[in-house]
Formats: C-alpha cells, structure tokens, sequence
C-alpha cells in the first residue's frame, strides 16, 4: 500500500472508528491512514489489525499517566480485558474515571482524549523511532528494549538464587499474581476511582460496575471500612506500616486474590500533601510478608506471590532508588531467611524498570 502522508483530521476519524467498532472487529476494516502510519512505525506486527492495534497501544502510552492514559485504554478497549465490550460500555466506562455522566463523556471528554491519540499517532509517522535498550537490560544478542512489559531478574539471596518477575505496565493489567500490594494513607482513606494512583486504579479495576457504569460493588472500599470497624480505628489513624488485607473484587478473574494496603503515607496539616518515609515502607513490607504468611495457609490453594510497587513514588515523593531501597531491604531479608514466595515488581517506567534489573549487579556472592 502506498503511504500516506499524516493527515490529522483523517487519523482521528478513523481512531473514532475503531472506537466504534472495537478491536476485534479490525480484521478486514479498511483503515488507510492508520495502516500507513502502522508501517512508517514500524509496530512489527504482520497483519493490519494486529498493526494498528499495536500503534495505537505505542501512542497511548505516550500520553500522560493518570486518568488521561486510563481513559484513553477504556475507550479504545486496549484496559486488559476490555478489547470485546461493545463501544458503550467503554465508554461508560471511561466516563467514570473523569466522574461524569456518558453523554458529557461523548461531547467533551472523549473528543479530547481522541484528539490526544490522533496526535501522537501522527507524530510517530512523522518522527518514528526505534525504541532505546532499556536501562538496566542485560547486553546481549536478544537485548531487552523499553517496549517489553514482562523481564526476569534472577539474585543471589541467602546462598541461593531467586527470581525476580518485572512488570512494566498499569497495575490494574496485572495478572495470577495471588497478592498486589497498594500504597494507602495512615488513614485507610481510599482515593476515589477515577484517579491515577495505584489505590485508585486496584479500587477501580476491583469494582464491580454496571453495563452503564453503575457501581454494584466496591469491595475494597467495603472491605477496608469493615476492618476499621472490626480493630475500632474508624476515623483515627492507624500506625505508620500497618497493613490491611481485602478482597479483590472483579480482579479475582484476572487471577489476582487479594489486595494489601500498606499505610505509609501521613497527611500533612493544611495540605494535600503526603509524608513518606522510608522506613514505615520496609516496616509495611515486612508486614505484607507476615499477612501473607497467616492467609497463605487459610487459602486454597495457598498463596504464593506478591507484587509491589515502588511504594511511596507517586504523591509520597520518594525518587525511585529511595523507594526500591526500601522495599528491597525488607524483600531481601524475607528471602535470606529461606522464605519461598514468588516476587514481583510493578512499575511504569523504563528508568524504574531498570532500577529493579540492576538489583542483580549489587548483590554478590
């Protein structure tokens, strides 16, 4: 096919039309400009649909994280487990990440975000470029590139080896891993679902919703209000470290079973800022391990693995080697022990991925 040159207008009408028709309906679709820009993007993929879906994906992750990639994710059915809904349940969805009713979604929402995947799209047929190894990778004939979502990572801990899994991906897409470990404030007040934090994101992709976007449950909200009420801390603080498990709501069908909140962030008086502190993190990793000690062996089958994120990154403030150093202290002396869990790291970038590779080339024998 001949290529064409980026047209915006043209590129948007055909990303609204994949809106519409939904990702599993590609096959066959003629979409000429995305298909072009596809090529120049050099996505890899061998079909047209698979090349547009995989373009598509490339511009969304160049959008800014929060609630403008999430949404963008819903309305195109790229969110794990959204590629088959039917285009109004992904946009119902995608509404209630910016808190608003569907049909204000269609008129504003939607055409902003669309606009900004049109965008970006057009850019990387203009300016397209080969992803940079990712930081951290280990060299070689098949070297890891930023566009990989999944890494190993294998440590000496203890005597032994151990294997680190890396996930480079929104926390909401991970999958059979038995625990997911959230960042929550000392106390235990969940941010609302529609926000970009980890908190909010577990909180959402574990609510149940409706096909117009009703909420018919929302078990971690539930689930940690009950605890609160069961220890008697409702509307007081809990201690810095503490940690809370819940249920995981619509995420058991990703294989994901429970969720531990870990309160590492204190409010700061007169503000909407949050302290964190290193050590309340190792303290509240240390704890995830001694919870997941006491459901393991109430649960069948037992639980096995557990992901963190880089606790206290986000509005905490840590940079991203003070936040692994911590979480790493206290991963580190559970596996030195002998312990025999499956850990995981989730993060969103290829520097903080890198961070985690690199744990390798600091521990020696």
């Amino acid at each position: 096919m001949a290529s064409l040159q980026p047209d915006l207008a043209s590129t948007l009408e055909e990303i609204r039309e994949v809106r519409r028709i939904g990702l599993v309906r590609l096959r066959g679709r003629p979409l000429p400009h995305l298909e072009s820009a596809a090529a120049v993007a050099a996505t890899g993929a061998r079909t047209p649909g698979a090349a547009v879906e995989a373009l598509l994906r490339r511009a969304v992750s160049l959008l800014d994280e929060g609630t403008l990639r999430t949404t963008a994710e819903y309305t195109l059915g790229l969110a794990q487990g959204t590629r088959d809904w039917p285009a109004s349940s992904r946009r119902a969805r995608a509404a209630s990440v910016y808190g608003v009713s569907v049909e204000r979604f269609r008129k504003d929402h939607e055409v902003m975000v669309l606009g900004q995947v049109a965008e970006h799209v057009v850019r990387l047929a203009t300016a397209p470029a080969e992803p940079e190894a990712e930081e951290g990778a280990s060299p070689g004939g098949e070297g890891e590139r930023s566009a990989v979502t999944h890494r190993t990572v294998r440590v000496l801990v203890g005597g032994r080896q151990v294997v680190l899994t890396v996930h480079m991906h929104p926390v909401d897409l991970l999958r059979d891993v038995d625990v997911v470990v959230s960042p929550i404030n000392v106390h235990l007040a969940l941010p609302e679902a529609y926000k970009s934090s980890v908190a909010a994101s577990l909180r959402r992709a574990a609510t149940v919703w409706g096909v117009t976007g009703d909420v018919i449950d929302d078990p971690v909200h539930d689930g940690l209000r009950e605890w609160a009420a069961r220890h008697s801390t409702s509307g007081r603080a809990v201690l810095p470290g503490t940690v809370v498990a819940t249920g995981s709501g619509a995420l058991t069908a990703q294989g994901v079973r429970r969720i531990h909140h870990a309160a590492i962030a204190v409010p700061r008086a007169g503000t909407n800022d949050y302290d964190v502190l290193p050590a309340h993190v190792t303290t509240a990793v240390s704890r995830t391990f001694a919870v997941l000690a006491e459901e393991s062996g109430k649960t069948v089958p037992p639980l096995r693995s557990v992901c963190f994120p880089l606790l206290g990154s986000g509005r905490g403030g840590l940079p991203y080697h003070v936040s692994l150093g911590a979480v790493w202290a206290a991963v580190e002396a559970e596996l030195a022990r002998g312990a025999d869990w499956d850990v995981h790291f989730v993060v969103r970038t290829p520097q903080a991925a890198g961070l985690v590779a690199r744990i390798a080339s600091r521990i020696r024998p």
